[in-house]
């Protein structure tokens, strides 16, 4: 697909691109540029505040597999058995 470079250095996705990706107005495009080639990558933007929290609560479950208190599974199956088990 072509599209033309316009004032103010902007281009236009085309539509099919954007309904293929599930874009919409607003969303967040990484542009990376290697070896001549532009990408433009979608991306998912989280405050600060979230990812601090995810990752105290990651470090919290690590702490927990080291004492073992955090049940490890080697799958997803059996951490659904384990739920389910859990509900009875």
């Amino acid at each position: 697909m072509i599209t033309e470079l316009r004032k103010k250095s902007q281009i236009t996705i085309p539509k099919e691109l954007v309904l293929e990706l599930g874009l919409k107005e607003g969303d967040k495009l990484e542009i990376v540029e290697k070896d001549g080639i532009i990408q433009i990558i979608p991306v998912a933007v989280y405050p600060k505040k979230y990812l601090d929290e995810l990752k105290e609560e990651i470090n919290d479950i690590k702490r927990k597999i080291e004492i073992g208190k955090q049940p490890v599974f080697d799958n997803v199956d059996d951490l659904f058995k384990h739920l389910d088990a859990e509900e009875i």
